[in-house]
């Protein structure tokens, strides 16, 4: 059933964190500013790609440690962090870490398969025990299973002087509860919602219905999620399209965001590759066009919360724009209000 008259409920932000490879930190900095000006700007989540063997944020887990302690309210999430490049067991304690240090705020999401440009790195990873892995869904399950608190060792007790504990600690209530999966397919849309994660839905999505519009094939993927997902129609969904609203923009701000949109048009409408890939389509103009144009958008009237993906290449200027606008005008009107001060949101 779609959801066109819902407003929206929930609104987020999605950056990559481009870094100077010759000064990294001031990236990562500027990164921890952009989530900083989100948490003022009343947003309800701010959320890390997650990029190997790149100039864009490869540890997010441990920059969200570092936003923790410069945030009191927005959540943190990560979209998404392939696990194919991941010990789970090991990361179940990170994120344990970085909830528990957030306050439960913690939006950890991810995908199975092998990672994007796999080969150039699988052997650093895997020097000796590649065929060995399992990259599928077991792999994420295994994850939620040691975030949950399931026991992993039975020599719990005191040995000595110090305590030992049958899971992995520390153990963050709620956190297993707020676990999201990338899905681009109706597969793998499907299996999510079987196993009740949270659904995360991209720009990025596999044509299956014959078709390649693009809105189509994603809102028949959300219901496929719903479909099978214990909690139905009140099973969260986050669309993560890249909008571009222009109503504060400077004229050179424009001309470089419409010049951005059109250097990636060639890629919209048409499959691609094996796997038939869909792209959809950037959203610029005022705050006001891309409302009229996402209420009219299948995959978006089958959502109420969004992590809208901001572009990768532009200034800190333009990300600070870009935010203000979205927060300012975009979202109220697609219905969303933003958090008052002191106010908390569930994560």
């Amino acid at each position: 059933m779609a959801r066109s008259s819902a407003p929206l409920r929930r609104l987020g932000f999605l950056t990559m964190g481009l870094f100077d490879p010759e000064e990294p930190a001031a990236g990562h900095e500027a990164t921890l500013q952009l989530i900083e000006l989100g948490e003022r700007l009343g947003f309800d989540s701010a959320w890390l790609r997650h990029r190997h063997l790149q100039f864009g944020i490869s540890s997010p887990v441990a920059v969200l440690a570092a936003a923790t302690q410069r945030t009191r309210r927005i959540a943190l999430g990560t979209a998404v962090t392939p696990l194919g490049a991941e010990n789970p067991f090991r990361l179940a304690e990170d994120l344990g870490t970085v909830d528990v240090l957030s306050g439960g705020r913690l939006l950890p999401g991810f995908s199975t398969g092998e990672p994007m440009r796999f080969d150039a790195f699988k052997h650093a990873i895997y020097p000796s025990t590649l065929d060995q892995e399992d990259l599928g869904y077991d792999r994420v399950l295994r994850l939620r299973s040691f975030i949950r608190g399931d026991v992993v060792s039975d020599s719990a007790g005191r040995e000595g002087q110090e305590d030992y504990s049958s899971r992995v600690e520390p153990h963050a209530d709620g956190l297993a509860e707020r676990l999201w999966y990338g899905a681009g397919s109706l597969r793998s849309a499907g299996w999510a919602g079987e196993q009740s994660f949270n659904l995360l839905t991209s720009s990025v999505i596999a044509a299956e219905d014959g078709t390649t519009d693009f809105a189509a094939n994603q809102a028949a993927q959300v219901r496929r999620f719903r479909e099978l997902h214990p909690a139905g129609e009140r099973a969260r969904v986050s669309q993560g399209l890249v909008v571009i609203p222009t109503d504060s923009a400077t004229a050179s701000q424009r001309a470089r965001y419409h010049e951005y949109v059109e250097s990636r048009r060639h890629r919209v409408g048409v499959a691609h590759g094996p796997r038939r890939m869909l792209f959809a389509e950037d959203l610029v103009g005022s705050s006001a066009e891309i409302a009229e144009r996402l209420h009219e958008h299948a995959g978006f009237q089958e959502v109420d919360e969004v992590a809208f993906a901001l572009p990768f290449t532009l200034e800190p200027d333009d990300y600070t724009q870009l935010l203000t606008d979205i927060a300012g005008a975009l979202g109220p009107a697609l219905g969303w209000r933003p958090a008052a001060a002191g106010e908390s949101r569930p994560a």
